[in-house]
């Protein structure tokens, strides 16, 4: 993760801090998800039949595409150099606009939308995560996410 003092980072309030690379969600990784969680519903694990679907074929579980958030956060997120942990506080308005189809790859856009001290060295920081399906117009999901940092 990027290292940036308070300061840079409360600069950077409002703006775009970064777009992860790529991800592949193959059918792999949500017959992997379905056995972690027990969601075998037939769209998302049983091609065959999701092929009758509105859907045309077998897609990712909305959890699966908010899971990686993690990995797409990993190269962007701001942290001041005196961090001693983060961790996941939550995370607001989050809606699945479109369907992540099997095969397809996904990267997060973050923004910072806010950074406040809730009390001496910690931290929340809030980021509206939007979640790109390559060479689809809509989104996968959006979502804003909420960190505290320990410093």
């Amino acid at each position: 993760m990027p290292v940036a003092s308070f300061e840079e980072i409360n600069a950077r309030i409002g703006s775009e801090i970064g777009v992860s690379d790529w991800i592949l969600v193959d059918q792999q990784a949500i017959d992997t998800f379905a056995d972690v969680t027990g969601d075998h519903q037939f769209i998302h694990v049983d091609p065959e039949a999701a092929a009758k679907s509105p859907f045309g074929g077998t897609v990712a579980h909305g959890f699966l595409t908010l899971s990686l958030l993690s990995q797409m956060a990993a190269g962007l997120m701001l942290i001041p150099p005196t961090v001693k942990m983060g961790v996941n506080y939550g995370l607001d308005k989050v809606r699945f606009i479109a369907p992540v189809r099997s095969g397809k790859r996904v990267r997060g856009r973050f923004t910072l939308v806010s950074a406040e001290e809730k009390r001496p060295g910690q931290w929340q920081f809030v980021h509206h995560v939007t979640v790109e399906i390559e060479g689809e117009d809509k989104p996968a999901l959006i979502a804003d996410w909420i960190g505290m940092i320990f410093a």
